[in-house]
C-alpha cells in the first residue's frame, strides 16, 4: 500500500476539527489513517498554526543539514589524527 503524505494544512485542519468536537474515529476514517497516527500528529502539531508548522519543518531540515556537516567534519578530523599519529 502506498504511503500517503499529508500537508501541514491538512494535519492542522484535522487537529482543529478534533478541538471543535469531532470524534477522533470520524477524523481517522475520513483521512484513512490510524488513531496512533492522529495522536502522533496531535503531539507534534497541537497549538501550531500553518505558518508555524512550515517554519518548524524548515528548521528541522536545516538542523539535519548542519548535523550532517558536523559529522563529516568530525570524521575528517578523526582521520587526520589517525594519519598524523602513526609512527613512521
Amino acid at each position: 500500500m502506498k504511503k500517503k503524505r499529508y500537508t501541514e494544512e491538512q494535519i492542522i485542519g484535522a487537529i482543529k476539527q478534533h478541538e471543535s468536537g469531532v470524534k477522533v474515529d470520524d477524523i481517522c476514517r475520513q483521512l484513512n489513517i490510524s488513531q496512533g497516527t492522529f495522536y502522533n500528529w496531535r503531539s507534534k502539531y497541537a497549538g501550531l498554526e500553518v505558518s508555524e508548522a512550515k517554519r518548524l519543518k524548515e528548521l528541522e531540515s536545516e538542523n539535519a543539514k548542519l548535523k550532517k556537516l558536523l559529522a563529516e567534519k568530525l570524521l575528517e578530523n578523526e582521520a587526520m589524527k589517525d594519519v598524523l599519529s602513526k609512527k613512521w
